[in-house]
C-alpha cells in the first residue's frame, strides 16, 4: 500500500481499489484498468453490487462507495468498495426521476419544476437496489410540493432520513392571478402619485399668471 505501489498499477494499466468494511481489516488490491472502465460506462456504478476475486479461490461481494478520476482524462484512477455481508443491508443514493411534464397544470402555466433533491439516500438490501424513484407531475399546481412520503418504496427499503417528511422538489412560480392583482395594485397606487405631481405643476403657473396681468392693471401717477 502506498502511492509508490499505487502509481506501479497504474503503469501496468491497473487501478488501485481498497476493499472495506462488514467489520474485517481493509485489503488493497488493483483491478483491471479496462475491466473497470466498462462497468463504470454503464452508468449507476456506484449502486451496483460486484464480485470481487481477490485470488486463492476467495471471491468478495462488494459495492462502490467511491471513484477518484483523473482530472483530464476522466478516467477511474482510485475506488473504495464497501464490502457486503450476507444478509446485509447498505446505504445507496437512488437518484430521482420525473415523469409527465406536460400533464402538470403548474408547468403549463409557466411554472418551474425545483428540484430540492437530485437521489435519495436510502437503507436496503445489496440484492435490492432501485435503480431509481419515479416521481409523476401529473395534476400538480404551482405551490406545490412533492414530499418523500409521496414515493413508493420497495419492500425493505426506507430512507436514511426518517424524522421528516423532507422535500424532494416543487413547483414553483407565481399564479396567474396573483401577476394581475400586483399589476392592478401598482396602477392604483401610481395614479395617486401622479395626481400629486399635477397639483403643485398647476398651482406654480397659476401664481405667475396673475401677478402678470394685475401689474399693468396698475397706472402712473399723473405729473403736474
Amino acid at each position: 500500500a502506498g502511492k509508490g505501489a499505487a502509481r506501479q498499477a497504474r503503469r501496468e494499466g491497473n487501478v488501485p481499489a481498497v476493499i472495506y468494511g462488514d467489520g474485517q481489516p481493509a485489503e488493497i488490491i488493483a483491478i483491471n484498468g479496462n475491466d473497470l472502465w466498462k462497468q463504470f460506462i454503464k452508468g449507476q456504478f456506484t449502486s451496483t453490487v460486484f464480485d470481487i476475486n481477490v485470488g486463492n479461490d476467495k471471491t468478495i461481494r462488494v459495492i462502490p462507495r467511491d471513484i477518484q478520476l483523473d482530472p483530464v482524462k476522466d478516467h477511474p484512477i482510485h475506488v473504495d468498495f464497501l464490502r457486503i455481508a450476507k444478509d446485509g443491508v447498505i446505504r445507496v443514493s437512488v437518484p430521482v426521476r420525473f415523469v409527465n411534464h406536460a400533464a402538470s397544470p403548474g408547468l403549463k402555466r409557466g411554472g418551474v419544476l425545483n428540484i430540492v433533491r437530485h437521489d435519495v439516500e436510502i437503507y436496503c438490501p445489496y440484492d435490492r437496489i432501485p435503480s431509481a424513484f419515479e416521481i409523476n407531475l401529473e395534476g400538480l399546481e404551482i405551490g406545490r410540493s412533492i414530499h418523500i412520503s409521496a414515493v413508493e418504496m420497495p419492500e425493505g427499503v426506507s430512507p436514511v432520513i426518517k424524522n421528516r417528511d423532507f422535500t424532494i422538489a416543487t413547483i414553483a412560480g407565481a399564479l396567474k392571478g396573483d401577476d394581475e392583482a400586483a399589476s392592478t395594485t401598482a396602477d392604483a397606487a401610481a395614479a395617486p402619485a401622479a395626481g400629486a405631481k399635477a397639483a403643485p405643476a398647476a398651482a406654480g403657473k397659476a401664481a405667475p399668471a396673475a401677478a402678470g396681468k394685475a401689474a399693468p392693471a396698475a397706472k402712473p401717477a399723473a405729473k403736474k
